[in-house]
C-alpha cells in the first residue's frame, strides 16, 4: 500500500529485480521507474537537486513524484535511456518504514498490469500475486467506486531550474502547482 493506489516495489539497484518488474506489469522499456525512499535526505544520494530543501520537504512525503537529474550513485540499469529520475516518498508508514529498512531505493511503479486501472485493493490486482514474493495486504485505499482515487501521485518535472512541467496530472495536480508556482515563483515550462 502507499498512499495512493497499491504499488510494486524491489531494490532499485538490483538489475535483475528491476527486470523482473518490466515484465511482470507487461511494461514497455522505455517507459521509467520511479524510485522510493523513505525520507527526503535519502534522495540527494541518488538526484541531483536544483530547488530547494524546503520545496522538496513541502511535497514529499506525498502524493507527488517529482522528476530530478540522477545522480551516478543509480544503477545504470534503472532507465538507462534518461538522464532523469522519478522520485516518491508516500505519505504512507508501511511503504516509508520498508523504504528506510532498505540499503539503497526501491523500484517503485503501481500494482497493475500496464495500460489496466491502478488497483486500490489487493485483490484487484489478483493475476500478479503468483509473480511476488509477498502482498502487503493494507486495506482499501481510498474509495474504490472514485476514479479520481486510482489517479496515482502528480508527477512533475523540477530538472529545469526555475521552471516545472506536469507530466502526470495525478491526483494532487492543484495543491502541487499551487505550491510551485505561488510559493517558489516556478513558471511552468511551455511544451
Amino acid at each position: 500500500p502507499t498512499d495512493t493506489v497499491y504499488g510494486v516495489a524491489c531494490l532499485a539497484q538490483d538489475s535483475g529485480a528491476v527486470r523482473s518488474i518490466y515484465s511482470l506489469k507487461g511494461r514497455n522499456g522505455a517507459k521509467p521507474l520511479a524510485i522510493c525512499v523513505g525520507d527526503v535526505d535519502r534522495l540527494y544520494r541518488y538526484c541531483h537537486v536544483n530547488v530547494p530543501d524546503e520545496l522538496l520537504r513541502d511535497l514529499l512525503p506525498g502524493p507527488v513524484t517529482l522528476v530530478l537529474k540522477r545522480s551516478e550513485e543509480l544503477n545504470k540499469d534503472l532507465n538507462p535511456f534518461t538522464s532523469l529520475v522519478g522520485v516518491r516518498i508516500p505519505n504512507h508508514p508501511f511503504i516509508r518504514e520498508l523504504a528506510r529498512a532498505c540499503c539503497g531505493p526501491l523500484a517503485l511503479t503501481s500494482a497493475n498490469v500496464s495500460s489496466r486501472a491502478s488497483t486500490l485493493t489487493v485483490s484487484e490486482f489478483q493475476d500478479l500475486w503468483p509473480q511476488l514474493s509477498l502482498i502487503i495486504d493494507g486495506g482499501p485505499i481510498g474509495d474504490v467506486q472514485s476514479p479520481e482515487c486510482r489517479l496515482g501521485s502528480t508527477v512533475v518535472d523540477l530538472s529545469v531550474s526555475g521552471k516545472f512541467t506536469i507530466i502526470r496530472p495525478g491526483c494532487a495536480l492543484t495543491s502541487t502547482v499551487e505550491i510551485l508556482r505561488q510559493k517558489y515563483g516556478l513558471t511552468p515550462e511551455s511544451s
